[in-house]
């Protein structure tokens, strides 16, 4: 009980001091620690896993997702302090909204943890909405008219997508009130899982395309995902890292509940090819345009729409290798990209701008900068012996094995994302320098962190950590 106490009530608690906390650098220092409480207490449930209980669950798939979702909100912290105190000190934020973000930053992870952990699908309906609404709030606190429309457009759409979302829960609870009975009992995961067998597949089938749309809304799939590169381009960079990895992570995790659900009623519809589908559509619909953006955020944001869609597709394939691949693809795609965006967040403060063609030649301004932004390129773009390589190798092979029509659509997606991804690149990177050249304060460890452990997940898979992840992946079917 310890550890669900440090990642639930810690956050919760954290939010409450900073609102009341003027001071920016004490803020920000209890909002890595709170971070870091959290990041501790995730390792506690991975090492002890209390029982069941009537709203709160921890078991092998929900554990996967806590332990990486609060080591990058660890680290994101950590990089959030340099930059938001940067932010302050050139007056893009004011002191009011410093404090107010960070209170809105522990009150996300707050709502985060709480819709991983919850063992009630109204509990968790509840969570996904406060920790999209907070970064909402966070997306617009720039208050500049870009940000505040880019903030009402994901209010309007994500309010759109819960609410499809909230429906097809409600269908659940009326496919499973003549077998469980009614009142809470049938609104629990596991009394849901155990008596699955006896739902009406017919009301189930109606629920699981409203949940795909919604959760799926959130997840960033296209063609629902007009939310999503906006946010990232008008936000605060970290709350671009903390979306892309961790929010979408959040969204999915709640389609492969249901989906669980689904394989578990005799009679109901495969969600495999819907969850492909979408999947495919994404990749290939963010391939295409990664060649049309000339925001170096937004550029990132569509990435992740591609690589949300790689997942997705490789667990709606599923079995052992394709679920296998799915775990590893999201883990390697949560560390790269808040990678980036901590070192996008440092280059578009020290050129003063986002746009692609005023930054250039990094790797002769800032060296270590350019190189950073570079590697997670590389690393993004599936280049081995990067740990997404594995990931997009083993999502193809089980493809290829199973329907090889599909792996070369798919592999068509990855290689003109590829050839995007390198192009811009090798423009940031190289070439004549564009913009200031002024002195740069990165967070270097965080950086560093993520991308050594890509690295080395491309190299070797520690065997804990395999056999981890294969138990997960039987258990999804």
């Amino acid at each position: 009980m310890i550890g669900l106490a440090l990642v639930l009530l810690t956050p919760l608690l954290a939010a409450a001091v900073l609102a009341g906390l003027a001071d920016y650098r004490a803020s920000a220092r209890v909002n890595i620690v709170a971070s870091a409480i959290a990041f501790a207490g995730a390792l506690l449930l991975l090492a002890h896993r209390p029982a069941p209980g009537r709203f709160l669950l921890v078991d092998d798939l929900n554990v996967v997702f806590i332990v990486l979702g609060t080591f990058v909100a660890t680290t994101t912290s950590v990089f959030s302090a340099g930059y938001i105190g940067h932010e302050l000190e050139t007056g893009h934020l004011t002191p009011g909204y410093l404090r107010f973000y960070h209170a809105m930053f522990q009150l996300m992870m707050f709502g985060m943890n709480l819709a991983l952990l919850a063992n009630d699908i109204g509990v968790m309906w509840v969570a996904v909405e406060l920790a999209t609404l907070s970064t909402v709030v966070m997306v617009g606190i720039y208050r500049t008219p870009a940000a505040l429309e880019a903030a009402w457009k994901y209010f309007i759409l994500g309010s759109v997508g819960i609410a499809l979302a909230l429906f097809g829960t409600i269908l659940v609870y009326l496919a499973a009130r003549p077998e469980v009975g009614e009142g809470l009992r049938a609104m629990e995961w596991t009394v849901l899982l155990r008596h699955a067998r006896g739902f009406d597949h017919r009301l189930l089938d109606v629920a699981f395309i409203f949940l795909l749309l919604g959760y799926g809304t959130k997840v960033g799939l296209a063609p629902m995902h007009a939310w999503l590169p906006d946010a990232h381009a008008e936000g605060p960079t970290p709350i671009s890292a903390v979306l892309s990895g961790l929010l979408l992570n959040v969204a999915l995790y709640a389609l492969l509940r249901f989906k669980l659900l689904l394989a578990a009623c005799p009679g109901a519809i495969a969600p495999g090819p819907l969850m492909v589908t979408l999947g495919l559509v994404s990749v290939i619909f963010a391939a295409f345009m990664l060649y049309r953006r000339r925001d170096i955020k937004r550029l990132f944001a569509y990435s992740s729409i591609e690589h949300m869609g790689i997942i997705v597709f490789s667990f709606g394939m599923g079995g052992p290798l394709g679920n296998f691949a799915g775990l590893l693809q999201m883990t390697m795609h949560s560390l790269t990209k808040s990678a980036i965006f901590f070192s996008v967040g440092h280059v578009a403060q020290v050129k003063g701008t986002q746009r692609i063609e005023a930054i250039g030649g990094l790797t002769e301004t800032h060296p270590l900068l350019g190189w950073a932004l570079l590697a997670g390129v590389a690393a993004i773009a599936g280049l081995p012996p990067f740990g997404v390589f594995t990931a997009e190798f083993l999502v193809l092979s089980s493809t290829f094995a199973r329907q090889p029509a599909l792996a070369v659509v798919l592999g068509i997606g990855l290689l003109v994302a590829f050839g995007a991804l390198l192009a811009r690149g090798t423009q940031l990177a190289f070439g004549a320098p564009r913009g200031p050249a002024g002195p740069v304060r990165a967070s270097w460890w965080p950086i560093a962190a993520h991308l050594g452990l890509v690295l080395v997940a491309g190299i070797w898979l520690p065997g804990p950590l395999v056999a981890w992840f294969r138990h997960v992946a039987a258990l999804l079917g």
